[in-house]
């Protein structure tokens, strides 16, 4: 409540999956004191339906990744098997849940599903099975942010083909296929070759 107070847009639950138990009961209690502010359940997608269905209702705004449309790169990047079978179909039901986004007069979003992706270097066939999943699958009205941030840290350097930042001929070619694909409400980063720690928070304070 103290956040609402104090002028916050939203609350934001970044990687709660773990939680999502404890932040049902939370939330809830919270509604119950007046809590007016919208419900951002920031994630990566790989959620089980079930946890999903026990979040109805108080979950305002979804905000899922969808990483992976290729199950082999999920497994080399990221030890999971069946990432885009699990996260397409909890997107579907979050789609469920909360349908088109909806914004205020300040263009702050209240309610709605906004999905997330990140372009990866050498993967270009990756974004665009996303992209034609995420036009052929989802309402018109759900948006789509297009991410072009990725940059090589931790154990990337063990694969070649994602040790470096996407180029702007991959930029372009992921533009152009979205131009194709007709996809009239989202977002896309622009190709900027500025420093990538712009994205890193600093951990020497």
């Amino acid at each position: 409540m103290k956040q609402e107070k104090d002028g916050a847009e939203n609350i934001n639950l970044v990687s709660p999956t773990i939680y999502a138990d404890k932040i049902a009961d939370a939330i809830k209690l919270a509604k119950e004191k007046g809590l007016k502010l919208p419900i951002i359940y920031n994630s990566n997608g790989y959620e089980n339906i079930s946890t999903l269905k026990r979040l109805e209702g108080l979950i305002d705004v979804y905000l899922p990744d969808l990483k992976y449309s290729d199950d082999k790169l999920d497994f080399k990047y990221s030890n999971v098997k069946d990432y885009f079978e699990i996260a397409s179909e909890a997107i579907k039901e979050m789609e469920g849940q909360v349908g088109k986004p909806k914004f205020d007069e300040n263009g702050m979003i209240q309610k709605g599903l906004i999905v997330r992706h990140l372009i990866m270097p050498n993967h270009i066939d990756n974004t665009k099975k996303v992209l034609k999943w995420f036009k052929e699958n989802l309402d018109d009205g759900i948006y789509i942010s297009v991410m072009t941030q990725y940059f090589p840290t931790y154990r990337a350097n063990e694969y070649d083909e994602i040790n470096r930042k996407i180029t702007k001929e991959e930029y372009d070619e992921v533009e152009s296929y979205i131009a194709e694909l007709d996809i009239q409400n989202g977002y896309m980063q622009d190709f900027a070759e500025e420093d990538e720690a712009q994205y890193v928070p600093k951990w020497d304070y």
